[in-house]
């Protein structure tokens, strides 16, 4: 290396110098200035941030008894609407329930169930909601005042999906023979009523699955 170093001019040997100087300043700049380059602005971004950050903390401290008056009051309306809920420790009782309670609104305004049918329960949030699908006639006047039962009902009711179906026969269109005159009924109407339980937690299983085989006799 001395040899080589003494082969050269001097020319040679300021541009062998001035190349490894270069080099280590760009050696310098990639692994030393560039990392604490990044690493103070991300530090002068955390103090920027920092004074925003403490406001929004104390805002919601501030904020901190309406939010407590408001989680009060949310309990409250819970509680008040508890007894508009439907009855029963499972959604089968439940949606029970809800057919004795349509079925007595419709019996009271004169209008027939035809059929009924339990739907599946579907879970919103800590409650359950359970519905029913109903087909029932009447007249106009009959449904329309069912309806408005069942959207007026002290419990907790809604109608998700009604379709309606009319029965009208003109008149003096003829009776078909042998078959008995139909109640006074000009229309038809299948209904989806929905209502709300407490969801239950699922009953936690009495004997583990060791206990629950039974020894053979010997």
């Amino acid at each position: 290396m001395s040899n080589f170093w003494r082969r050269l001019s001097r020319r040679e040997r300021a541009l062998v110098v001035l190349t490894a100087v270069i080099l280590l300043i760009f050696v310098g700049r990639f692994a030393v200035v560039a990392p604490f380059l990044e690493r103070r602005a991300w530090v002068q971004q955390q103090l920027e941030s920092q004074p925003a950050l403490l406001t929004k903390n104390l805002r919601y401290l501030g904020r901190k008894e309406a939010m407590l008056a408001g989680l009060e009051s949310a309990r409250e309306q819970i509680k008040a609407q508890e007894p508009k809920l439907l009855t029963g420790d499972t959604p089968s009782v439940s949606a029970s329930d809800l057919q004795e309670t349509v079925q007595a609104m419709a019996g009271r305004e004169g209008t027939q169930v035809i059929t009924t049918r339990v739907l599946n329960p579907e879970p919103a949030g800590s409650f359950s909601k359970i519905g029913i699908q109903l087909e029932i006639g009447g007249q106009v006047q009959q449904l329309a005042s069912l309806i408005r039962g069942i959207e007026t009902s002290p419990k907790l009711l809604m109608i998700d999906e009604i379709n309606v179906r009319s029965l009208f026969r003109p008149v003096g269109f003829p009776q078909a023979p042998g078959v008995p005159q139909a109640p006074a009924q000009n229309l038809r109407i299948s209904l989806v009523v929905s209502g709300y339980a407490r969801s239950q937690a699922a009953p936690a299983k009495a004997e583990s699955q060791a206990g629950s085989t039974n020894p053979t006799a010997e």
